[in-house]
Formats: structure tokens, C-alpha cells, sequence
């Protein structure tokens, strides 16, 4: 009888620490902006277009609004999916990550493993596998082109 044989894609572990980094931080930049040319502009503008009696948007002010709701929608959607995917790791592991990337305050590897009183070696070990883990719960991760 012949098995059969499963061929797993190899996973890029640098590819994938940085989509998890990347992700991070963009969690962490969003908690933080509005871009500022999002924002309606209060000038008043003159057409020679006569007005349009339909629902169709036409005033730069409606077009920044509804662009503004939009982002800030896909804003706390994403927000939204980072919280969760950190609420499935464990307590342990949670809390690394929210002191390292997702608190405002700019906490540096060096200052967590001291302070857990773990080897830089550990850390980095344990910091790896919660990469993984978040990778697949985002589904962010990367794998080697065969």
C-alpha cells in the first residue's frame, strides 16, 4: 500500500515577523490619525455646472465625508481584528504583545525581557511563536516560492 504524502508550503519566518510587525503598527497608527486631507475643505467653490437634482454627491464637502466614514470604518474594522486575534493568544503571550506594540508608550524587546526576567534568548523564542500564531489568525502569513 502506498501512503500519501502532504506537501506543506515552507514558511518564510522573515517575511512573516515582518507582515506581523507591519500589522502591528499599523494597529497602532490608526488609533492615532485622521489624515488631515480627509478633511472637508470649508472654501467655497463656484461651477458653472447647473445643480443636478439626484442623489448623486457632488459637493466636495459630501465626497471628504463619506470618504472620511469610510476610512474610519476600515479603520476600527481593522482595529477590531487585531484586538481579537490578541485576545486569542494566551495570557502570557497577550501581554507581551501589548506592552511591546500596542500600548502608546514605545517599549523596547530589551526592557520586556528584563523585566520578565527571561534570557534575550527565550524572549526572542517566545516572541517567534506568537509571530506564528498571529500570522495565522490574521492570515498574514508568508511561504517560500518552491
Amino acid at each position: 500500500m502506498s501512503q500519501l504524502q502532504f506537501n506543506l508550503p515552507e514558511i518564510d519566518r522573515e517575511k512573516t515577523r515582518k507582515a506581523v510587525e507591519s500589522a502591528l503598527e499599523k494597529y497602532r497608527f490608526y488609533l492615532l490619525t485622521i489624515p488631515e486631507e480627509k478633511l472637508p475643505r470649508i472654501t467655497a467653490s463656484y461651477s458653472i455646472i447647473p445643480p443636478s437634482h439626484t442623489n448623486e454627491f457632488h459637493s466636495s464637502t459630501e465626497d471628504a465625508v463619506i470618504v472620511l466614514v469610510d476610512g474610519e470604518r476600515e479603520r476600527i474594522e481593522y482595529i477590531e481584528r487585531i484586538r481579537k486575534a490578541v485576545n486569542r493568544l494566551s495570557i502570557r503571550e497577550r501581554e507581551l504583545i501589548i506592552k511591546r506594540y500596542l500600548e502608546e508608550d514605545e517599549v523596547y524587546d530589551y526592557e520586556i525581557y528584563n523585566e520578565k526576567g527571561m534570557s534575550e534568548r527565550q524572549f526572542y523564542r517566545f516572541k517567534g511563536r506568537i509571530f506564528y500564531k498571529l500570522a495565522f489568525i490574521l492570515k498574514i502569513e508568508k511561504y517560500k516560492k518552491p
